[in-house]
């Protein structure tokens, strides 16, 4: 046995003999050499290429690592015996993901590619004012030299479009609004965030089937029309007006549209921005697929009809466009006062203007009680693409409420009772949010809620004949009055003609005994 030993030992010190002495014979550029001749020498009789995606590109995060990463997540399913689970920042979903050092396959268009997931530990540092990971990970992908072209063309930009789409569908909408006065946060952005919550969609939203199903097929062909915008040469954005009644469910409507399109909205709160110029780097600081809001924009600045002429719009005639007044607008303020200065031409320039490519897949949002306060310039098509009437609660949008607070299904109700709602919901003019709360208070009775319900939509449109008969008569006095005026001016007329003729008589008398 010791012989072995023995034997054992001399072999290895030959061996590290030899390996001393072809280190002083062969100087590693030879060695780095011989071996890429040998690497060169092997690619030249196999199929196969490699490309290797590191974690870190030089200083810099490498994003296609994280876009591959996230990408494989879909590939791995829960039945593998080893993986990795990470949950991102802000994000309500957990992924999976490959261990250290392991492989999995994948298929696109027909080819097979193989990916590996490479850990391996990084050299010791010296003082770097950025200090790496200790382990350095990356991927390495292996495809047929003859599939080489197809990978680079497609696969890897379907990667990143798909990583995309799983990231925002994985993290949680954000509601974002502008700071005050302008302020930046501690990360330098003018917008302020918080997790977007609203459970709104449009099977629990109030309103009209039809018009609904309209408005969710025109969302559809917005986000699925990228192609359609660069062949037409038009900007990737969209504006929607939501006008109507306090309580008809424009809010509603909005974080419907968020959550079937999986948007973040930014809620701009013009009173804050005090300047053109300042409104266009709010948009510059918005980011793609996201629904910009601004509500109540008849009550925000004076954006009033510029056609309905005030008074004293007479005094404007003549002025220079170079008065603040004139390039502001009435009752605006320039800004010197700290107040606010935008400017129609600049919300104009805002939804339709050229800043307003900076970014794609955008969705302008208007919300206003009162549509006729609003300049026709702001609400011509390209601005403000489709007119949404928020109106009264309908027959249909009452189906939908009591769905959605009762849990009553069209077969658990009454026909009598469905009638009986169905006449006087037209009649009552009641909004969604005043239904709603009826509702509500009654939830745990359903049967006493339906006839609370319906005893003040009864009495609702009692008071709504009732206020339209005292408006009928008070019209219809209003014309008697004004016909009996017209009687009088008509009988007055005549005696005033006649003292005319004998006035013109007189005065002819006293031409002649001038002239005689």
């Amino acid at each position: 046995m010791k012989e072995y030993w023995g034997s054992l030992a001399s072999i290895l010190g030959v061996l590290a003999f030899c390996q001393s002495l072809l280190h002083v014979l062969f100087p590693p550029e030879l060695r780095f050499a011989t071996l890429k001749l040998f690497n060169r020498v092997f690619n030249m009789f196999t199929s196969y290429c490699y490309f290797d995606i590191t974690e870190i590109d030089g200083v810099n995060t490498n994003e296609l690592y994280n876009a591959v990463q996230l990408y494989l997540s879909s590939c791995v399913t829960i039945s593998g015996s080893r993986l990795s689970l990470t949950r991102a920042l802000n994000s309500s979903a957990i992924t999976f993901g490959l261990t250290n050092n392991d492989t999995i396959f994948d298929t696109f268009n027909g080819v097979t590619v193989l990916w590996e997931h490479i850990v391996t530990q990084r050299q010791a540092q010296t003082f770097s004012w950025r200090p790496l990971p200790d382990e350095k990970r990356g991927f390495t992908l292996r495809i047929k030299k003859k599939d080489k072209s197809l990978i680079l063309d497609s696969y890897l930009d379907y990667i990143m479009e798909k990583a995309n789409d799983m990231r925002r569908k994985n993290e949680d909408r954000l509601l974002y609004t502008n700071s005050r006065g302008g302020s930046l946060d501690s990360r330098g952005h003018p917008w302020e965030s918080v997790p977007f919550k609203h459970p709104s969609t449009f099977e629990t939203l109030a309103m009209d089937p039809v018009k609904k199903a309209e408005i969710i097929e025109d969302l559809k062909d917005f986000a699925n029309g990228e192609s359609f915008y660069q062949k037409t040469g038009r900007a990737w954005k969209r504006g929607y007006l939501l006008y109507g009644p306090p309580g008809t469910g424009k809010s509603s409507m909005i974080a419907a549209m968020a959550n079937y399109l999986g948007y973040d909205i930014y809620d701009l709160e013009l009173t804050e921005v005090h300047h053109n110029s300042e409104l266009r780097k709010l948009l510059m600081k918005t980011s793609s697929k996201s629904i910009i809001v601004i509500e109540d924009i008849d009550c925000s600045i004076d954006l009033s009809n510029r056609k309905k002429g005030s008074p004293n719009n007479s005094s404007s005639i003549g002025r220079s466009y170079c008065d603040p007044e004139m390039r502001s607008g009435p009752g605006v303020s320039t800004g010197d006062e700290g107040g606010n200065s935008i400017t129609l031409s600049g919300l104009l320039n805002f939804t339709d203007g050229l800043w307003s490519c900076c970014g794609s897949e955008r969705i302008f949002v208007f919300t206003t009680n009162h549509i006729d306060k609003l300049d026709p310039a702001l609400l011509r098509s390209g601005r403000m693409d489709m007119h949404v009437f928020m109106s009264y609660c309908s027959f249909p949008a009452l189906r939908i409420l009591l769905k959605n607070y009762l849990g009553n299904a069209e077969s658990d109700l009454d026909e009598g009772v469905l009638k009986e709602l169905e006449e006087v919901i037209d009649k009552a003019e009641m909004t969604p949010a005043d239904i709603s709360e009826l509702l509500i208070k009654n939830r745990r009775n359903k049967d006493r809620a339906v006839i609370e319900l319906f005893e003040a939509l009864k009495n609702k449109a009692e008071m709504k004949l009732k206020s339209g008969e005292c408006v009928r008569e008070k019209n219809l006095n209003d014309v008697g009055e004004e016909e009996e005026e017209q009687e009088k001016r008509a009988l007055e007329s005549p005696k005033e003609g006649c003292d005319y003729e004998d006035g013109i008589k007189k005065e002819d008398e006293d031409e002649e005994k001038k002239i005689k």
